[in-house]
């Protein structure tokens, strides 16, 4: 009787521990086991000989999800305590923003721990906390959306994200990148020269724990492709280009979707795409100097375990392609590797590269005028607003 009565309670505690363990992807769903080369944001990996430096990559990419608890958007009347549900793709842009950074200030091959503590790391993800004053916090987004048309809690197309991004960067001086949006699936080379090209600049050159200020004739670039790849689904003639796409060595992957979800695609393997989901809700906190047990495990919350992948022909037709560029000699690689391994193979390449901008088209922006900074942050609620539909094409389908 006592031994059936313990076998009951076996089965009754092995079910609840089942219960309540999270679920971590097997190899099966997280990195296949196969020749096929794995590449992630520019970097190609043998997923047999090299699964644990694959997860130690993807685990060192700031990940951003929907968070709950933090303080309202838009001031005390407002009921947004939580971005679930409506800002996935706010979120993917804070991903690739974040990438940039790291790469810029820490370094391409910098890895994230557990126990890191980096002072330059820190500031970078700081930068992010869902904080009204932090830089780039789902509250500056959120906010500054109203210029693009989009009122807070409404979704973002790639599009909208990438403008709203081009527009925070200016305010913050220490990150000291730019960003610029190619349209009309054209990127104009001479525009980003004319952006990037500064006199008597400085930028950070990686050094250990410590960024270098060195004088730079270039701001360091990051640069979203907005693209229109099908009606409803990918058309199949961009796929290939899709996919070549992450093999380039400036990549910063791709922000998209599947209908309805916005997804950050950072590596393929086949014809899989391989991305970092924001669709998980966590409480919102803070890491300051990670100091504590409770810093040290809300700093955990930025790094996920694994990542997951869809076939690439699940994606939603909208994306937006991001690279960086730290220097002009990598911008002029980039543009090469564009042209020999993005256009001339493709039919129908996914974008145009041209020298200049043809002359029945509208004005470049000045470059002047976006390299402006604030000293301080614009007071976003009191932004008259101008109602944008260009963003329409771009939004996720449902």
């Amino acid at each position: 009787m006592l031994l059936g009565v313990l076998k009951v309670l076996t089965v009754k505690t092995v079910i609840m521990d089942t219960l309540f363990t999270p679920n971590v992807p097997d190899e099966a769903e997280d990195i296949p086991q196969t020749d096929e080369p794995i590449w992630i944001l520019g970097r190609k990996y043998n997923a047999i000989k090299e699964l644990d430096a694959i997860r130690r990559d993807i685990r060192s990419k700031l990940w951003f999800t929907y968070r709950k608890g933090f303080i309202p958007i838009g001031g005390c009347n407002s009921t947004f305590t939580s971005d679930k549900g409506w800002g996935c793709m706010l979120r993917c842009g804070q991903m690739v923003l974040a990438q940039a950074l790291i790469t810029l200030h820490l370094g391409k091959d910098w890895q994230w721990m557990p126990e890191t503590k980096n002072k330059t790391y820190l500031k970078i993800l700081r930068r992010f906390e869902d904080k009204r004053a932090a830089a780039f916090s789902i509250h500056q987004i959120a906010l500054m959306g109203a210029s693009e048309g989009k009122e807070v809690g409404q979704w973002f197309g790639p599009n909208t994200i990438a403008q709203v991004l081009k527009k925070l960067v200016v305010y913050d001086e220490w990150s000291s990148l730019t960003i610029h949006v190619a349209l009309d699936n054209t990127l104009i080379v001479n525009d980003i020269l004319r952006q990037c090209r500064v006199e008597g600049g400085v930028t950070a050159e990686a050094d250990g724990e410590i960024p270098l200020r060195a004088p730079s004739q270039w701001k360091p670039l990051l640069l979203l492709i907005p693209l229109r790849l099908g009606l409803s689904e990918i058309n199949p003639v961009y796929i290939n280009g899709l996919k070549t796409s992450f093999k380039i060595s400036q990549s910063l992957g791709v922000i998209g979707g599947k209908p309805n979800l916005a997804l950050y695609f950072i590596g393929c393997v086949g014809d899989e795409v391989i991305y970092l989901d924001p669709h998980t809700t966590q409480r919102s906190g803070s890491i300051e100097d990670k100091m504590n047990e409770e810093e040290i495990e809300m700093d955990s919350t930025y790094h996920c375990k694994s990542a997951s992948r869809i076939p690439v022909t699940d994606m939603d037709p909208s994306v937006a392609l991001c690279f960086f560029c730290a220097t002009e000699k990598e911008f002029k690689s980039l543009c090469k590797s564009m042209q020999e391994e993005l256009i001339l193979p493709e039919k129908q390449p996914l974008f145009e590269l041209c020298t200049e901008r043809l002359a029945h088209w509208s004005p470049a922006e000045d470059a002047v005028s976006e390299a402006i900074a604030a000293s301080s942050f614009v007071d976003f609620e009191h932004i008259e607003r101008q109602y944008d539909t260009s963003d329409e094409d771009f939004e996720l389908l449902g």
